[in-house]
């Protein structure tokens, strides 16, 4: 049943709207309404579930940092917040981030943020990558950047499923419809209209569309550069065994990562040539053949012998500012709130965003994380916080 009005209107019921109403309603105790609406209940093509399910710490921003490391803390912590058997069957095998002289550099000023902030990464000369990593050619290679812990992959659908199973249960609304509407007064959104013409009154709104976040506030009238942006992502399987594989990501940015007998890989989309997805989920072959697998065969002689097994196409809701989440108040539609734009990082992020978000309804002000850094100013401003690692 769609409400006629609620006190948070959360736009997006995937990773990040679910953690929001999760904690409003199962940790911060809010006691009003909160309803949360999503347009595919299946999630079938929602950027969560298509996502390549990882967490790292590996970042060049401080606050990106801390936001995986609250997510962290959330996965290593599900049994005691959401019960005996909760489990997204995380792999804590680290990301390994490879760098060439010209990267060496920035590399090695990154993994000083990441020490600084308590992140378990160890630093690696050529000879100490091919001595862990036997199946690994280091030619070309001046460093890397290995997590020995506190980084991995997870099932993005059992983290999803959990945090709104309980936001569900502490008192969160979930319906199916998709905003079509945003209605103004002033400075303040007065309420919402879906596509089947129904209207949903609302004291605070929370876009958390994902890649239809920029979308969603055009509807209120307010800019936000968030857009979906294709990405394909490939299953592959190699007949030689890769003990002990992280996450690796190539000095190019192709990343490879273990998927039980299988492996996962992708990263070959080109900046440059972009364009903006909305309806495309059409996966592109041509990235794989003409990119991704020679980028492994060169770093994994063993992955010259590879055989595709399947691949899908994802949206990332992707910030053409630069590249970071953007989450907090609008300066002046102050009960539109965002969370949103986290190019890529979304679902390692979503734990701590959602918290952030139901601070900010709760307390009028961030508690756990300062997140002022993402704050929308900076859009308004047009003064971007480029984020040096982005995967």
């Amino acid at each position: 049943m769609i409400p006629s009005s609620t006190d948070i209107l959360i736009v997006g019921g995937a990773a990040v709207g679910c953690a929001a109403a999760y904690f409003l309603k199962a940790e911060l105790d809010f006691p009003g309404s909160v309803t949360v609406v999503e347009r595919d209940p299946t999630y079938a093509r929602a950027s969560t579930t298509l996502s390549a399910a990882s967490i790292r710490q590996q970042f060049s921003t401080p606050e990106n940092i801390r936001m995986s490391r609250f997510g962290i803390e959330i996965i290593r912590d599900l049994e005691e917040r959401f019960g005996p058997e909760a489990s997204v069957g995380f792999h804590e095998g680290g990301y390994l981030l490879l760098a060439s002289m010209a990267g060496e550099e920035v590399l090695r000023a990154n993994w000083r943020v990441q020490r600084a902030e308590g992140a378990d990464i160890l630093l690696l000369q050529p000879q100490e990558l091919a001595a862990r990593f036997p199946w690994l050619s280091v030619e070309g290679i001046a460093a890397g950047a290995w997590g020995q812990s506190g980084e991995g992959w997870f099932d993005a659908h059992s983290l999803l499923d959990l945090f709104r199973k309980a936001a569900r249960k502490a008192g969160a609304a979930f319906v199916k419809g998709e905003v079509t509407g945003i209605e103004r007064s002033g400075g303040r959104v007065t309420g919402v209209t879906l596509a089947g013409g129904e209207r949903i009154a609302c004291g605070t709104l929370v876009d958390a569309a994902g890649p239809q976040a920029g979308d969603v506030a055009g509807l209120a009238g307010i800019r936000l550069p968030v857009e979906p942006r294709k990405r394909s992502v490939f299953v592959v399987r190699c007949r030689t065994p890769l003990p002990g594989m992280p996450l690796l990501v190539d000095p190019g940015g192709i990343y490879v990562r273990p998927e039980g007998d299988v492996y996962i890989c992708g990263g070959a989309e080109d900046e440059r040539d972009d364009p903006r997805a909305d309806g495309d989920f059409e996966v592109d072959y041509r990235l794989y053949e003409d990119v991704v697998w020679p980028a492994l065969a060169t770093q994994i002689p063993a992955m010259e012998e590879l055989k595709l097994v399947r691949a899908w196409a994802g949206h990332y809701d992707y910030n053409t500012l630069d590249q970071n989440a953007v989450i907090g108040p609008h300066p002046e539609v102050t009960n539109f709130l965002f969370a949103n734009g986290f190019s890529g990082h979304g679902l390692q992020q979503a734990p701590a965003a959602g918290r952030a978000v139901a601070e900010l309804i709760t307390a009028g002000r961030f508690t756990t994380l300062d997140l002022t850094i993402f704050g929308y100013e900076r859009v308004a401003q047009n003064r971007p916080v480029f984020e040096l690692n982005v995967i």
